[in-house]
C-alpha cells in the first residue's frame, strides 16, 4: 500500500534544478520589466518642458534619477 505524505511544506529552495531554472527566467524578466520601465519613465519626463519639470519640481538632471527610482 503506498502512502503520499502531505505534512511536508515544500520551501523555496526545494525544487532543484527545475526551480533554479524558473527563477533565472523570473528574475531575467523581472529585470528587462524594470529596464522597460525606466525607459518609458525617462520618456516621457524627457518629453515635458522644462517649466513643466520646474512644476513637479524636477529639472532635466533628475530625470535619470528618478527613471531609475534612486531618488
Amino acid at each position: 500500500m503506498a502512502a503520499l505524505d502531505t505534512t511536508r511544506i515544500a520551501s523555496t529552495g526545494s525544487f532543484g534544478l527545475v526551480g533554479r531554472i524558473g527563477a533565472t527566467f523570473a528574475a531575467a524578466f523581472n529585470a528587462i520589466a524594470e529596464w522597460n520601465d525606466a525607459r518609458v519613465t525617462r520618456d516621457a519626463l524627457s518629453r515635458l518642458s522644462n517649466r513643466e519639470l520646474e512644476d513637479i519640481g524636477l529639472c532635466r538632471g533628475d530625470i535619470d534619477v528618478v527613471a531609475e527610482g534612486r531618488h
